[in-house]
């Protein structure tokens, strides 16, 4: 150091954790997907794959508008074109390398429009049993003879080039194989583990979601396949301990359809039957609609949940109840309006079930986790005050990762004392939370726990519940009128 004459300045690194956040209403989506349409089918079977606009969607995923077929796509439009929400984590389980989930297409001769065999078929696969023929005898070659492009509708069009073999060609045969997202099951989407190979289908790859993405899931979906009984099932189980440590929220599907719910007062029972009991659970009835398109009530509540947290600082305090929707109708799945009154509503989610609702405008309807009435904890009660209890411990986790195996000290313990108040002042501020503080006790710290390498804190947070009865009491005042009439 030489020689100093003055005054002088140095800075010191921030002695407070920054807190490591992900998006707090990370959508992971269990579903059905066009992948015949992208350049690798298999690259998106089975993984996890990320989009954060609707174009990173399709082009991932393909795209149809078949949604009864292809949930996939009904969240990738209910988030990037109806809400306006992202990102979204995507798992594929329709399968072209299993031959339940594909079957011959109709294919056939197909006449020629300016060059080009338009199929009309969706998910037809391109791949070694796909040909396209001049005639019964005479193969044409793709990359020389033709190109295939899929169009926005999910069909296919053969283009023709000119080459000698197309020579005078009008029409060409076609045949092979497409997908059948119908044969997928309940099994398929719950999803297992092989034994051998240690390969991780449907459910069991949200597994690889934070190891894979460094983001934790926020909010487990299947659209659709969530109202049967085992997918909601297993939803409900993959909240708790994910990766060993994390903890998620699901939304489940009260089932609508021909053997479902069909009005209102149905809701109970059929919410019973698909065990949508859970406290990391949010169950929906019915579908909505934007005209003739239909949604799953999981894939609308699951968007507007996202932007709902994203319009508050991706904190998940505020409740999605009673935030607008652009849909037309609350529908069954075929399709049929259901007009439900507040009344009727509040029925539904009197049931520990959200509906939809039209106030000025379609809006989600209802603040209770499916445990309710089967709890009235506040903490498991209030999907709201649910979801950021989770959100909460799962960013203690992120942030504080690094101090694992630092010296457990005195330091130590006043770092992660003073940057989580310090961090819960903030929520305190902002009204988020009525208490969020952490104290280390030595109550709680024995010289045994000391010894064995484990310190531990107590944390008190108390997020506001919401204000779901607002009542006004009214009085008719007779000694104003008097007065009214004798000033």
């Amino acid at each position: 150091m030489g020689y100093k004459h003055g005054v002088y300045t140095s800075e010191a690194a921030t002695s407070l954790v920054a807190p490591v956040l992900g998006t707090a209403g990370l959508q992971v989506i269990v579903g059905t997907a066009p992948v015949n349409m992208t350049a690798d089918p298999a690259a998106v079977t089975n993984v996890p794959v990320i989009a954060y606009s609707y174009k990173e969607a399709v082009e991932a995923m393909g795209f149809s508008d078949d949604f009864a077929k292809y949930t996939l796509c009904e969240a990738i439009a209910a988030n990037f074109q109806v809400v306006g929400t992202g990102p979204i984590v995507m798992i594929n389980v329709l399968d072209p390398s299993n031959a339940n989930h594909k079957t011959a297409m109709t294919g056939g001769t197909i006449t020629l429009v300016n060059g080009i065999a338009k199929v009309d078929e969706v998910g037809v696969l391109i791949d070694a049993d796909f040909s396209v023929k001049k005639d019964a005898n005479t193969s044409l070659t793709k990359g020389t003879d033709y190109t295939t492009s899929f169009n926005s509708d999910g069909t296919l069009s053969i283009i023709i080039l000119d080459t000698e073999a197309t020579s005078g060609v009008t029409s060409v045969i076609v045949a092979g194989k497409k997908l059948a997202p119908t044969a997928v099951t309940a099994s398929d989407i719950v999803g297992s583990v092989d034994a051998s190979t240690g390969k991780e289908t449907g459910l069991e790859v949200v597994r690889q979601v934070y190891p894979k993405l460094g983001l934790t899931p926020g909010i487990l979906l299947a659209p659709r396949f969530s109202k049967n009984a085992t997918v909601a099932a297993a939803l409900q189980a993959k909240c708790v301990d994910l990766n060993g440590a994390f903890k998620a929220t699901c939304i489940i599907d009260i089932d609508c359809g021909a053997n479902g719910a069909k009005k209102y007062s149905d809701v109970k029972t059929q919410k019973e039957a698909q065990g949508a009991t859970g406290v990391n659970a949010y169950a929906v009835w019915p579908y909505g609609a934007i005209g003739d398109v239909i949604y799953s009530g999981s894939s609308l509540a699951g968007a507007r949940t996202a932007a709902t947290d994203a319009e508050n600082d991706d904190t998940p305090n505020v409740s999605p109840s009673n935030k607008t929707l652009p849909i037309t109708a609350a529908v069954l799945e075929d399709g049929t309006e259901v007009l439900l009154d507040q009344d009727q509503a509040n029925t539904v989610n009197s049931f520990g079930v959200a509906t939809f609702i039209n106030i000025n405008g379609f809006r989600l309807w209802g603040n209770n986790t499916a445990a309710y009435p089967g709890t009235t904890d506040p903490k498991d009660r209030w999907f709201a005050v649910r979801r950021f209890m989770s959100w909460a411990a799962n960013t203690f986790i992120l942030t504080y990762s690094q101090k694992v195996d630092s010296p457990a000290n005195k330091r130590l313990i006043e770092a992660i004392v003073d940057s989580e108040n310090v961090r819960g002042n903030g929520f305190v501020a902002r009204g988020v939370c009525a208490r969020y503080e952490i104290v280390y006790l030595a109550s709680e710290n024995s010289a045994t726990d000391l010894m064995d390498g484990k310190i531990t804190f107590h944390q008190y947070i108390t997020p506001f519940t919401p204000a779901e009865d607002i009542e006004d009491v009214i009085e008719f005042d007779p000694n104003a009128l008097v007065a009214a009439l004798t000033a």
